[in-house]
């Protein structure tokens, strides 16, 4: 066999061998998975970009306002103009809200509601009916998200569904879709944050 076909077939292994052991990779079940992460969304709602708010000043019809979170995370509202509005609590926002408008109105009373939650996009791969990027109301899980990719197809393994966050290393957080379907110990309570990939093997 001519030299050139043998170093060939040697590369195309070598390549191959690369590609299988990059996709086992290293994991931990759900269930062994530790989040160091911890946010205030845990609980509560926490307000973010694209989410709109009805914020409502009670008898004050002109400081209110119905408005969407820029990507800026401000909102604009008459007499205080931009507000920070990200990374806060409805409830809280609307304490705040409360004290900086005594400056306009006698006890003022404040409420904020989200009409309209933003959509959080997860990209998911592998085995599934169709891959690509799915749009997911906040705190979705992973059950979510195959299925908004229109479930697993037929090559899937049950046992091999894995989340890859941006800030764990290559280090793959491993669900079995029984658990997921019952949503049984941690693989019910997990939830997707933006940046996480679900990979189906």
């Amino acid at each position: 066999m001519p030299l050139f076909w043998i170093r060939t077939g040697v590369a195309v292994i070598l390549t191959l061998s690369s590609v299988a052991c990059a996709n086992l990779g290293e994991y931990v079940w759900i269930d062994d998975y530790r989040d160091t992460h911890t946010t205030a969304s845990s609980t509560g709602y926490v307000l973010a970009a694209g989410d709109v708010v009805q914020v409502k000043v009670f008898l004050q019809e002109g400081m209110s306002a119905r408005t969407r979170i820029r990507t800026d995370g401000k909102i604009s509202l008459p007499f205080l103009n931009d507000v920070q509005a990200e990374g806060y609590e409805p409830a809280v926002l609307a304490q705040q809200l409360q004290v900086r408008l005594k400056d306009f109105v006698n006890n003022p009373v404040v409420t904020i509601s989200v009409e309209e939650q933003r959509q959080v996009p997860i990209l998911v791969v592998g085995e599934v009916v169709r891959q690509g990027t799915v749009l997911l109301p906040p705190n979705s899980g992973v059950l979510e998200a195959v299925t908004a990719a229109g479930g697993l197809n037929d090559f899937a393994h049950k046992d091999r569904v894995f989340v890859v966050r941006p800030d764990m290393a290559g280090v793959r957080i491993r669900f079995g879709l029984p658990a997921l379907l019952r949503s049984l110990g941690q693989a019910g309570a997990f939830r997707l944050r933006p940046g996480d990939h679900v990979v189906v093997e």
